[in-house]
């Protein structure tokens, strides 16, 4: 089965807002060399999720897990990213489509910026 990874974000009016999600994008396509990794967007930047992940399926992917780049779980994915995921299934009735929590709840990545905040004052001394 071809499987595919869609990290989605907000979007920003400037284009350079985008350079750390790309970033993300790349070391984590380095790391899945099996699995196709995209970015996607809500608004503002192209690609939006729905033209990303008919991209995908257009190049046989069977199944897509969207991770949502966004500290928590605000109004973009308690309403817009479930009704978004519903209309990628009724669009594509075959794809298998995943969504997993915001990024920032994690815990591991709570614990990276954790390090990361305490070292910036540890550095500042």
């Amino acid at each position: 089965m071809k499987r595919a990874l869609v990290l989605f974000a907000h979007g920003a009016r400037a284009a350079s807002w985008a350079a750390p999600f790309e970033r993300l994008r790349d070391l984590t396509a380095a790391r899945l060399p099996d699995c196709a990794v995209r970015l996607a967007f809500l608004e503002l930047m192209e690609p939006r999720l729905p033209e990303a992940v008919a991209e995908l399926v257009a190049e046989g992917v069977e199944e897509v897990t969207v991770v949502p780049v966004f500290l928590g779980q605000g109004g973009h994915l308690l309403r817009d990213l479930p009704l978004l995921a519903d209309g990628l299934r009724a669009a594509h009735p075959g794809l298998r489509v995943n969504v997993t929590g915001a990024v920032g709840e994690d815990p591991g990545v709570l614990a990276a910026m954790t390090d990361y905040c305490v070292k910036s004052v540890a550095s500042s001394e």
